[in-house]
């Protein structure tokens, strides 16, 4: 079952239901995301790979960091990625009630600007099943993952992050990253051979 860390089983995923976990695509077509930016410390640095290999990505963004750092938010949508809502303060929706979850996301999405999207993410993956009903009539799509790489955890190298995703990606697949202080090094040291990997594999990288 070790296999669950990294993609979750198709019959699990349907479980879930209304959520997103990976697109269905005829072709080899993958999608990369990002959450929990933008900071200066790593989303510049994550542009520059994305830039240099001609790839846009999805970021899921908190609020308030774009709040703190709007020249770094500004620089992301205005490179062409894609942006989606991942609350205001990145709050866990097991530990909130449904009001407040729904006021994170709407003072998330009064900071997106032009870059508004209908691409919700929950943080931590987690949220109540009212919360998720009340984010799809709100008329979000949920994204979640199909392949999660474990950037954010100092005991995963990148060497094994590269495994992960060599080992787990197919046709669809949404690929977790992060773009925080938890996961910078370890991000932008494999962000370049991972797309390398998928370029070389055929793979078209699309904005969700």
């Amino acid at each position: 079952m070790i296999g669950l860390l990294y993609q979750f089983p198709t019959w699990m995923q349907r479980l879930y239901r209304g959520v997103t976990w990976r697109r269905v695509t005829p072709d080899k077509r993958v999608y990369l995301t990002f959450d929990d930016g933008p900071i200066p410390e790593v989303t510049p640095a994550v542009l520059d790979v994305l830039a240099k290999y001609k790839v846009k990505a999805t970021f899921f963004v908190v609020g308030d960091n774009i709040n703190k750092y709007p020249h770094v938010y500004a620089r992301v949508v205005d490179e062409g990625h894609r942006v989606g809502n991942h609350t205001y303060h990145h709050v866990k929706g097991t530990k909130c009630s449904l009001e407040e979850y729904l006021r994170e996301v709407d003072a998330c999405a009064d900071m997106l600007g032009q870059g508004r999207s209908n691409l919700f993410r929950p943080p931590y993956g987690k949220m109540r099943p009212a919360q998720k009903r009340a984010i799809l009539e709100r008329g979000y799509e949920i994204i979640l993952w199909d392949v999660l790489t474990h950037d954010y955890n100092p005991r995963y190298t990148p060497e094994r992050m590269l495994k992960i995703v060599q080992k787990y990606t197919r046709n669809g697949s949404i690929i977790n990253f992060h773009d925080s202080i938890k996961s910078g090094a370890r991000t932008i040291e494999v962000l370049p051979q991972v797309i390398e990997w998928l370029q070389q594999e055929g793979y078209i990288i699309d904005l969700l």
